[in-house]
């Protein structure tokens, strides 16, 4: 049974069960106002407009290439890609441009105009939009979209199925772009873009079967040669494992990543579930069976109330401290697999990632690109879209209601509820801003790549006509109270000094304001944190080395009344292996947690270390949104006991509250304790999350 959605945002005239803590700016807390007189789309009309990615579709001529071909591309040699980029000019207009310099005499660029990642995902929501309406113009530029990206893969060689990534304007192929892109040429090796091909050519398959048997075929065939690219590539190597900072990672995933390889199945899932024959089929069946378990293996160990990242499954092999939103659809891939080869052991990495992990990632300040380890990078379509999209597919695969309440606030970013408190895409012309930085600066083109995830999400909710209402009526963020960030330099050092290297970037997680702590054997670090008003779980983030060097003691209080919080290992990250530096850069937990009232934590150390910075996690957090449905609050849980939390009730009011545990589902009403209406008690299920809003006492 499909998953429905539990909340009905509904207007109350007051911020819904804020605490107290979260009515005041603090470190981990951003308050936001309402935006004023921001357009409001109607949940009758359409949201999806393609409008912009049409206008951004540009005739590619094809030029005789040996091994490169398409279909009918004798009789008809022109195709339809996607510029890359889209300037916004002062005009309000937009102009399409491809990626890096131009050269005015040639028309070329040192990239290309268009590339095979947009093509082919450009291609995917044309098959939506088509299937999902029965639009033919849609279905058109599918046809032409799929030929496009057909020409873009070699047919002949050592390289055959694999896929070069840039083409000019002129359509002449550019396998080796500047700056350089690994693999170089791009056609060299599997990527990213043969990933995302095969994405294309199987839900292009499942489109057209019915509908154009012939051109079905040719699309079963170059997904059929994409697949003998993979399987001498990373499949080539399964089920064998590799070595990351001394724990194991599949050695089989493509480009080394969930990322790529979720995109793979779901493209080889779509395929299967049109009922191919042929041996294609059987071939398409163990690769997606294979590139699941290797998505479900990057699975983190614990939930919310566990080490970082809180339940994510992590994207890339080659980090264990890096989580980034371009693997954010890997939740939706093994959700929608499990289903395709009746495999429920696969669904559990993506309930763990969406019921645990997310609520986390919007209580930190909403869907940032990357978790490095510590939050605070931009926010795109593509982030937020891979988020919605991976939350409503698990959502149904696992008759999990409460991850569509999750799907709502995470939607909203669209309409508003985002660090700019402005709406991110134009339902009245298909645009999608190029993204969000923490201040709430807007990137305002509109390029492929934010045009077609926005677009996504869109026909996901045109689709789920009650989650669109909801995402609809969410328009701002009033605050968020979760993760935070105290930097070690920010602390007084003793036998320890502060070292900036030329870098942030360590080759696998970035430094956390670009600098940290050198601490020598005996050194200590005091770090000043803000108050709360609960308990919070601290997690120290050290450069773990290799070998075991040591621990450091983490305490609280003043002298003679210190309280331990645990201790850190300096080292002992083991063998380096495939990841790009030895040892670790990773937020680190401790055994007990910091009391609300504590505003010291000391650090001290036996041996040298390198502490970059404390991340700090409230047991309850906090993701309030506001709209014209009303007000309403997130309560997330990091503990491992169930708890209770007062809020005030506005006068004539009464609490409605929806409880869901660590998987999604909902908490019995008997878990909820008697009066809580009356009494302002919310319930919040171990390791999972409440909404709470107000309305009218009957």
């Amino acid at each position: 049974m499909a998953a429905t959605l539990s909340v009905a945002l509904v207007g109350s005239g007051a911020l819904a069960a804020m605490p107290a803590s979260a009515a005041t700016a603090t470190t981990g807390t951003t308050t936001k106002s309402t935006p004023a007189a921001l357009p409001a789309a109607e949940a009758s009309a359409p949201l999806t407009n393609l409008s912009h990615l049409n206008f951004l579709l540009a005739e590619v001529p094809l030029p005789v290439i040996a091994g490169h071909t398409t279909y009918q591309a004798a009789e008809n040699p022109v195709v339809e890609a996607p510029w890359t980029y889209a300037d916004k000019n002062d005009d309000g207009s937009y102009s399409p441009i491809g990626g890096g310099d131009l050269d005015p005499a040639t028309g070329y660029y040192t990239q290309g105009a268009f590339n095979a990642d947009d093509t082919s995902r450009a291609a995917v929501v044309y098959l939506r939009h088509w299937q999902q309406t029965g639009d033919t113009t849609s279905r058109d530029h599918a046809f032409q979209t799929l030929r496009s990206l057909a020409y873009l893969q070699t047919t002949e060689g050592p390289n055959a199925g694999n896929v070069v990534l840039w083409q000019q304007v002129d359509g002449t192929l550019n396998p080796s772009a500047e700056p350089v892109e690994l693999p170089d040429p791009s056609d060299s090796d599997e990527s990213y873009w043969l990933a995302r091909t095969v994405w294309a050519l199987g839900e292009g398959y499942a489109a057209f079967a019915d509908e154009d048997p012939e051109f079905a075929a040719f699309l079963a065939e170059r997904l059929n040669l994409s697949l003998a690219a993979v399987n001498r590539g990373s499949l080539g190597d399964y089920p064998s494992f590799d070595v990351a900072d001394g724990d194991p990672v599949p050695a089989w995933l493509i480009a080394d990543g969930a990322d790529a390889s979720a995109e793979a199945v779901l493209g080889l899932a779509a395929y299967l579930r049109a009922e191919p024959a042929g041996p294609t089929a059987g071939t398409a069946e163990t690769a997606l069976s294979q590139l699941s378990e290797g998505i479900a293996a990057m699975s983190t160990d614990e939930g919310a109330s566990g080490d970082w990242p809180f339940g994510a499954i992590m994207p890339w092999t080659k980090s264990p401290s890096l989580w980034h939103a371009w693997g954010g659809l890997a939740p939706a891939a093994v959700a929608t697999a499990s289903g395709v080869l009746d495999d429920p052991t696969l669904l559990a990495a993506a309930v763990q990632d969406t019921a645990q992990f997310t609520p986390q990632l919007l209580a930190a300040g909403g869907p940032d690109n990357a978790w490095s380890p510590t939050p605070g990078e931009a926010q795109i379509a593509y982030g937020v879209d891979s988020r919605l999209q991976s939350l409503v597919a698990t959502a149904e695969a696992a008759d999990a209601p409460g991850l569509l309440n999750l799907a709502a606030i995470t939607a909203g970013w669209y309409f508003g509820a985002n660090p700019s408190g402005l709406p991110a895409y134009d339902p009245a012309t298909g645009t999608a801003i190029d993204g969000i930085e923490p201040d709430g600066r807007v990137n305002p083109n509109s390029g492929a790549e934010s045009t077609i995830h926005a677009l996504f999400s869109m026909l996901t909710l045109d689709a789920n006509p009650d989650l669109k209402a909801a995402a609809l009526g969410i328009n701002a963020t009033v605050a968020t109270h979760g993760l935070s960030v105290v930097e070690a330099e920010s602390g007084v050092i003793t036998g320890g000094t502060v070292t900036t290297p030329a870098s942030s970037w360590t080759g696998e997680a970035n430094w956390s304001g670009g600098a940290y702590v050198d601490l020598a054997a005996g050194g200590t670090l005091r770090i000043t944190v803000p108050a709360d008003d609960q308990a919070r779980r601290v997690h120290p983030i050290v450069n773990q080395v290799v070998d075991p060097a040591g621990t450091t003691t983490w305490t609280t209080g003043k002298k003679g009344k210190q309280q331990s919080l645990g201790t850190t290992a300096n080292g002992d990250a083991g063998e380096q292996g495939v990841t790009e530096a030895p040892g670790q850069l990773l937020p680190l937990p401790l055994a007990s947690t910091l009391p609300g009232k504590a505003t010291q934590v000391v650090g001290t150390t036996d041996a040298a270390a390198q502490l970059d910075a404390l991340l700090i996690q409230p047991l309850i957090s906090t993701v309030a949104v506001t709209g014209p449905r009303g007000d309403s609050t997130l309560f997330v849980s990091a503990d491992t006991a169930d708890t209770q939390r007062k809020v005030d009730v506005p006068r004539g009011k009464q609490l409605v509250q929806q409880a869901f545990d660590a998987t999604g589902q909902p908490v019995a009403d008997s878990h909820k304790g008697k009066g809580d209406k009356r009494s302002g008690t919310v319930f919040i299920a171990a390791g999972g999350f409440t909404q709470v809003w107000f309305e009218a006492k009957r």
